[in-house]
């Protein structure tokens, strides 16, 4: 079958019986007619129809070798440089559309699963490890155009280093028995965004684990029977695109995810019961490589969107010719080029691994997940600089519609605007920087990979300094001890 298109998509998301709580009641009916994910799911189902785009087919898919079927891209395993390029290609395509808003676009996941199964080599022969479960699932979705979440963070009960779970009930999801059938997960695990509202669900370890009872991966449909998803409020602030540009289209929930006594089939595990190859196999796969690769590639894009608003700003109320403001502009400049150059040379620099396919070079993508999270909330300040008081007082659609039209015509114009269009350019970066929306996706761009000092530590401790500091030793003639 090969990618689907949009309602094919719709479709099967609503034929799922997932267990969706929001506000304290359980979803009932359609959930893409429920007002908090209706706007991600029609904006999804726009992505599905990028693919079967005529002019971008060429762009957004490859033909299967077996069933010669096209194939989303993001699903491509890489063997060459230019593979690599297509790949972002398309991925720039899906986050151009969205103005790099929506981190859980499917590519994301599509790449995360490519990259297990590029690597599922390293589980073999490993006990309790079954890398053949995912190369099948690899195949099943390529082959149906899956969607998918993931999770991997446990509950924060207890941050200290020193804290071991001692509750009779699991708190984190954890194995609590064995059966002929599979195993049986109970427990908990954060933080699922557009849980519920994709055809699996992706489970696996932190690479930190002491008990084996939590060394495990796996990936299981949404409506499995005692899985539930438990959502936060939601973000959208109302259908009205006018009013609300950014969070009626591409607000992603966030849920929790519970596991009550949960049975994983054994042809759906990948790990269990191994804490070192549960460890090892995420330390060493390809995943980092290439997620880092296509949320760089997000990120370029969003930080195009900001470059474009701040300007458009800028000329609306005709403040370009104050240098602050130029010297803010230019901060903007600086954070996209530089993000620009370490996506070109994680992509120079790729190499072929173990297994004969081409991994972006990890250090410039880490580099860059490290820079981004800091620029990413000056950004956002700046806009609101700019827009200043301009910022508060915004009319709605409903305004513009009333007999109050006249003086907003009058008093809201801006310098090369009409009232109405500086309304609309002013409300959108209300929503990108101080609406409910735009405030999680400042914090939701802080910590997308984890926690910004163990990347510091992590990116410290497996970078190449010898020949650094051996250039010293020789510049200074120390003997070597």
């Amino acid at each position: 079958m090969g990618v689907i298109n949009g309602k094919d998509f719709i479709d099967r998301i609503n034929l799922l019986k997932t267990e969706i709580w929001y506000d304290g009641k359980r979803i009932e009916g359609r959930i893409s007619e429920h007002p908090a994910f209706k706007g991600l799911l029609q904006t999804k189902s726009s992505l599905f129809a990028l693919q079967n785009d005529r002019n971008l087919k060429g762009e957004m898919t490859f033909l299967s070798p077996e069933t010669k079927d096209p194939i989303g891209l993001s699903y491509l395993q890489p063997k060459t440089k230019d593979d690599l390029k297509k790949r972002r290609k398309m991925m720039e395509h899906w986050a151009k559309y969205t103005g790099g808003m929506m981190g859980r676009s499917p590519d994301y996941m599509n790449t995360a699963l490519m990259s297990l199964a590029s690597s599922s080599s390293l589980l073999k022969g490993k006990e309790n490890c079954f890398p053949e479960n995912i190369l099948s699932l690899y195949e099943r979705a390529m082959n149906q155009d899956l969607t998918f979440t993931h999770t991997l963070v446990t509950p924060q009960v207890n941050r200290s280093q020193c804290y071991f779970e001692v509750s009779k009930e699991p708190i984190s999801a954890r194995v609590i028995d064995r059966n002929e059938k599979g195993i049986i997960i109970k427990g908990a695990r954060l933080l699922a965004t557009q849980g519920g509202v994709t055809d699996e669900v992706l489970v696996y370890s932190a690479p930190v684990i002491m008990d084996p009872d939590e060394a495990f991966a796996f990936s299981i449909p949404s409506d499995t029977k005692g899985l539930k998803f438990i959502c936060r409020e939601s973000f959208v602030g109302g259908e009205s695109i006018f009013n609300h540009p950014l969070s009626s289209r591409f607000e992603e929930m966030d849920s929790i995810i519970v596991f009550d006594n949960v049975l994983v089939p054994w042809d759906r595990v990948f790990i269990y019961d191994n804490i070192e190859a549960s460890r090892d196999f995420m330390l060493k796969n390809s995943f980092q490589h290439n997620a880092f690769h296509q949320v760089l590639t997000r990120q370029i894009v969003k930080t195009e969107f900001v470059l474009g608003l701040a300007e458009l700003l800028v000329e609306t109320i005709n403040v370009g010719e104050y240098q602050h403001i130029q010297e803010k502009l230019s901060e903007i400049i600086i954070g996209l080029e530089t993000m620009k150059a370490l996506l070109e040379k994680a992509e120079n620099d790729a190499q072929l691994d173990d297994w004969g396919y081409m991994r972006p070079s990890l250090i410039p993508l880490q580099t860059a997940s490290l820079i981004f999270p800091k620029i990413y909330p000056r950004f956002s300040e700046i806009i609101q600089l700019i827009g200043a008081s301009g910022m508060i007082a915004l009319p709605t659609e409903k305004d513009f519609q009333s007999d109050i039209r006249t003086d907003l015509n009058q008093y809201l114009q801006g310098a090369t605007k009409s009232a109405e269009d500086r309304v609309k350019i002013f409300r959108l970066a209300w929503d990108l920087t101080m609406s409910s929306f735009g405030t999680r996706q400042t914090q939701y761009e802080r910590y997308f990979f984890g926690d910004p000092i163990r990347l510091s530590s992590t990116l410290y401790k497996t970078y190449p300094k010898h020949e650094h500091v051996k250039l010293i030793c020789d510049f200074l003639k120390l003997k070597e001890k």
